[in-house]
């Protein structure tokens, strides 16, 4: 199966370039290595984070939804209460 690969080029001062070729040597990498690894590691953490604060707004809407109109409870529900009073009423101190 055959590789394909894109070129990504950046212009950088040359103090970054030195801080990255010393990290890079600094882990055994090579500085393209060290780049795209990095790159990855980023893209991934924007996207991971922007997908969780979209859930969680998402979230909120639903949780809201519920509180403003709750749906009823169901028999199964109404059931383990009922059956949760008589333990209760059974095992308290008359």
């Amino acid at each position: 199966m055959a590789t394909t690969t894109a070129r990504l080029e950046a212009r950088i001062s040359p103090e970054t370039r030195e801080l990255l070729r010393r990290a890079a040597e600094l882990q055994g990498r090579s500085l393209s290595d060290f780049v795209v690894s990095a790159a990855q590691d980023a893209a991934l953490r924007v996207i991971f984070e922007r997908e969780l604060l979209q859930l969680a707004l998402d979230d909120q809407q639903r949780f809201a939804e519920s509180l403003l109109a709750p749906a009823e409870p169901a028999d199964a529900l109404r059931h383990a209460f009922a059956r949760r009073r008589t333990l209760i009423n059974t095992d308290s101190p008359a």
